[in-house]
């Protein structure tokens, strides 16, 4: 059973606990809340205001664990907050696994840091879960897929779109890439797993992932250096470092150019207010 009381009250103190900056948000000078308002965080949790005050006021209905999922994220709980928060909301703990999509709190803090960067979060199977909006700008929204194509692996076979943003010459090697990323998450997952429900469907759809696929080629891994195509920017160079979070294996990408060269200012123009970005 839903504990009202105590949801309302954890819902209260982390709120009230949580400071703009926490969250990536800036922090005006005539603030006087102590904490976040409601309206923000109902914002971070991709809800109505109305929605979560009710909570906070322990009435409306029992929120869903897709719901409390998207609190959880929004105040970046830990693994044991979260834990507690489906709990007190009546729902039993989604397992801990290195398939979890929630977000440490550190590492969105990192990411937080990056606004004037590109870079996002991703999973192990290439699913968008936080973009700064520098990385937006440059690639567009990659969040909003829903499926198997919030795989980036899955896309490259299945939605021609997506090869758009790479240079032509890479294209070979990144789709021996994704192959072989794809192989080494089934042998490790398992039968069951997400990654093998991805090949399956690869399987089943592309003729070239089957060619590829039937290399059995392992150990295809990332290039430190990426070539991307903005379609007002044109081509840029880019580094691509990659940080792991081993808990979760979650990665974030941050994509740099060299100071100076033709790459780094167009980022800088990408960056300005008003510059063009994909939808």
């Amino acid at each position: 059973m839903i504990d009202r009381t105590g949801l309302a009250e954890f819902l209260r103190h982390r709120r009230e606990s949580l400071q703009p900056e926490d969250v990536g948000l800036i922090r005006g000078q005539r603030r006087r809340t102590s904490g976040l308002r409601r309206e923000e965080v109902a914002q971070l949790c991709h809800m109505s205001t109305d929605y979560y005050a009710r909570l906070e006021r322990e009435r409306g209905p029992r929120p869903s664990e897709q719901m409390i999922a998207s609190i959880a994220q929004g105040m970046n709980l830990s693994l044991d907050e979260r834990d507690h928060l489906f709990r007190l909301a009546g729902h039993r703990p989604s397992v801990r696994s290195t398939n979890s999509e929630h977000i440490p709190p550190g590492l969105l803090r990192v990411l937080d840091q990056l606004a004037s960067t590109p870079a996002e979060i991703v999973t192990e199977l290439g699913e968008t879960l936080r973009q700064s909006p520098m990385s937006v700008a440059l690639t567009g929204d990659t969040t909003h897929y829903s499926g198997p194509a919030r795989s980036l692996g899955y896309r490259w076979f299945t939605d021609p779109t997506t090869r758009t943003l790479h240079a032509a010459e890479e294209h070979a090697f990144l789709t021996r890439m994704h192959t072989a990323a794809l192989r080494r998450l089934v042998t490790l997952r398992g039968p069951g797993s997400r990654a093998t429900h991805l090949a399956d469907l690869l399987l089943a759809r592309s003729e070239e992932f089957r060619r590829q696929w039937n290399n059995h080629e392992i150990g295809v891994h990332p290039r430190d250096n990426e070539r991307l195509v903005h379609p007002d920017m044109g081509l840029l160079e880019l580094n691509c470092q990659r940080l792991m979070d081993p808990s979760h294996s979650h990665v974030l990408l941050v994509y740099t150019a060299t100071p100076g060269s033709e790459s780094h200012e167009k980022l800088q123009r990408l960056s300005a207010p008003g510059a063009p970005a994909l939808p």
